[in-house]
């Protein structure tokens, strides 16, 4: 489905995050992936990582919501291989302590760093790519979202409102891009055992709640959302744009 297609992730950072999931699945349908990462102290780790899909690079970004790093990183990696046709963007973060307490309690700061990361970065990530002319004809361009974009759950707080103005922006997106035949979609996962989620409270109880109520009646695993964004990144989907398409094995339509 991805035969000679060149795929950027962002934000990869170990083999049970859901941007793994995505790379593995991706070249597995025939595409050249391409990678950046956050942590430069994890450089060795993450090439490591991803040795098993053969010519793929590897490059640090520090910071994906300040303009001049994006711009750096985007302008290396299209002068060492030309344009992209997809973008997975992989990247979000809030401060402990706002997961943690009451949202109400989320201080300014707390609010703006994690709809920066979480939420402008995608925003940003568009732009650039678009100003550099990075993307191919046909692009599509992913970012991950959550149910806690709409509904309120305890814990995650924060990264709820930063996820409900990251599928806001999608929207925006698709209407910008879509004037040059590029789409712009996102994945809204289930709840899946990821280094970010050790940071919600409770977090196995959300697990248990979606074995129980969820119409299949089992969580999701990287590998299922890994073949939803192979969907949206191939020409399988190039009516598709503008949406959130939930991979949670229909625990959103409950009540």
């Amino acid at each position: 489905m991805l035969k000679n297609k060149k795929i950027l992730i962002m934000g990869i950072r170990n083999k049970w995050s859901i941007a793994y999931g995505i790379a593995k699945s991706a070249y597995e349908n025939g595409a050249k992936l391409i990678f950046t990462f956050a942590d430069e102290n994890n450089k060795e780790k993450v090439e490591d990582l991803v040795k098993e899909f053969e010519g793929s690079k590897v490059y640090l970004l520090s910071d994906a919501s300040q303009d001049e790093l994006v711009k750096e990183t985007f302008t290396k990696i299209k002068e060492e291989n030309g344009k992209v046709d997809g973008i997975v963007h992989a990247i979000a973060h809030a401060n402990t302590e706002d997961l943690h307490n009451d949202f109400i309690y989320t201080s300014k700061e707390g609010y703006a760093h994690a709809v920066d990361v979480s939420s402008y970065s995608f925003v940003l990530v568009a732009r650039i790519a678009k100003e550099l002319d990075m993307l191919n004809e046909n692009a599509s361009l992913i970012t991950l979202t959550y149910y806690g974009s709409t509904k309120v759950l305890p814990g995650y707080n924060v990264m709820g409102v930063a996820k409900a103005a990251l599928e806001a922006s999608v929207r925006y997106l698709a209407e910008n891009l879509g004037k040059e035949n590029m789409r712009v979609n996102a994945i809204s996962a289930g709840p899946i055992k990821t280094l970010s989620a050790k940071g919600i409270k409770d977090f196995s109880s959300i697990l248990t709640v979606i074995e129980e109520k969820a119409p299949l009646h089992k969580n999701v695993t990287i590998e299922q959302v890994g073949n939803v964004a192979t969907f949206l990144l191939s020409n399988m989907s190039q009516a598709v744009t503008g949406q959130v398409i939930y991979a949670d094995n229909g625990y959103n339509i409950m009540g």
